[in-house]
């Protein structure tokens, strides 16, 4: 099941092995590590092919029998040189070069020796090939999770830019104040981006190919993506701030795009959240990313409400049609961002169906 699991994940298995030929092939064909289409070598003819050779075809190897610890480096060097990243498991102080010249070198924490442990990059504690493919899973997570925060957090603050920077290109007084600019960056930017790092695996990150090590964090059109949020963002808190000074002045300008500005964070969180609707994925899936909401959305309307606190913000209490004309600004976002994401997933449907007709 690791080995079916790691090859939808675009991940190859492949036995080096001291046994004979035909032992290796018979237990490779049981565990599905080797597939009609591969093949399996021996050590002596290993012996026979040029590196050239070897790095041309070695994607297609899945079986070493009766190899050396020389042949062991050449075999991790083919594939590196192939361009793969490579993980080699050992145990005994013959498998030390090859796992010194791994990418990863991964040692049986049980059963292997000091040597190899010491050449190694990780040490596997309970020595099971299981254990390795849950880490690429909890590996992709933490991934995943980091880009999540960076998006949310640098979307924001584009939108907090874009608010003050069109507010003054359009020669509108500042809508928002640095002490209230302070509070949003404390409270609503910095809770859900801690939740969104606490974020559980999605369903298919196990179905994805590996990405490629030299693409940037920004690949794939994620700059732009955060751009046109951040303006979103900005150009909603600008409208809260127009309603608000147009029909009741500029105190009430400010309080509404300030509590806008906060909540439109808060709920822009549950969009950066995944690249599938919310409503498939379950809204309430991370508990953490739930309480700072609630916790964000409590403390930035206690903030307009409370007189004393209010005083400090320079923001005056809202009436009924003010709040509910913050709340629809600041939910928009959300119903946007889910037309668009339901939009993309129609898409990607119609491509699969496309090409499922073409293959058939």
């Amino acid at each position: 099941e690791a080995v079916r699991t790691g090859r939808r994940a675009g991940i190859k298995t492949v036995m080096i092995t001291g046994d004979h030929l035909q032992t290796a092939k018979a237990i490779a064909k049981d565990l599905g590590i080797l597939r009609k289409g591969d093949f399996a070598i021996s050590g002596d003819d290993l012996e026979k092919i040029t590196d050239k050779e070897l790095e041309r075809n070695i994607m297609k190897y899945s079986v070493f029998a009766r190899v050396s610890p020389e042949h062991k480096v050449r075999i991790v060097k083919a594939f590196r040189n192939a361009g793969q990243v490579v993980a080699m498991t050992g145990d005994g102080v013959n498998d030390a070069p090859a796992l010194k010249n791994a990418d990863i070198g991964i040692a049986m924490g049980k059963g292997g020796t000091d040597v190899a442990k010491n050449a190694a990059d990780m040490i596997l504690t309970d020595d099971n090939f299981v254990t390795i493919v849950e880490a690429v899973k909890q590996g992709r997570n933490i991934y995943d999770n980091i880009k999540k925060a960076v998006h949310f957090l640098i979307a924001t603050n584009i939108g907090e830019i874009a608010t003050i920077f069109v507010g003054l290109l359009m020669g509108i007084k500042s809508p928002l104040l640095a002490i209230q600019l302070l509070w949003i960056n404390l409270v609503t930017d910095s809770l859900p981006a801690i939740a969104l790092g606490l974020e559980k695996e999605e369903e298919d990150i196990m179905n994805r190919l590996p990405r490629n090590p030299k693409k940037s964090l920004f690949a794939d059109g994620l700059w732009w993506k955060i751009i046109i949020e951040g303006a979103m963002l900005g150009m909603f808190t600008l409208l809260a701030f127009s309603i608000g000074n147009k029909m009741y002045g500029i105190k009430v300008g400010r309080t509404m795009a300030f509590a806008s500005l906060g909540i439109l964070e808060l709920v822009h969180s549950f969009n950066v959240k995944t690249d599938k609707s919310i409503l498939k994925t379950g809204l309430l899936e991370n508990k953490y990313l739930v309480g700072a909401f609630l916790l964000g959305t409590v403390l930035q309307v206690i903030v307009v409400i409370i007189k004393p606190l209010a005083e400090i913000f320079d923001v005056v209490p809202l009436n009924a049609v003010q709040w509910l004309y913050t709340i629809i600004i600041s939910i928009s976002p959300l119903v946007i961002m889910e037309i668009q994401k339901a939009t993309n997933e129609r898409k990607e449907a119609r491509v699969v169906k496309t090409a499922e007709n073409y293959c058939g």
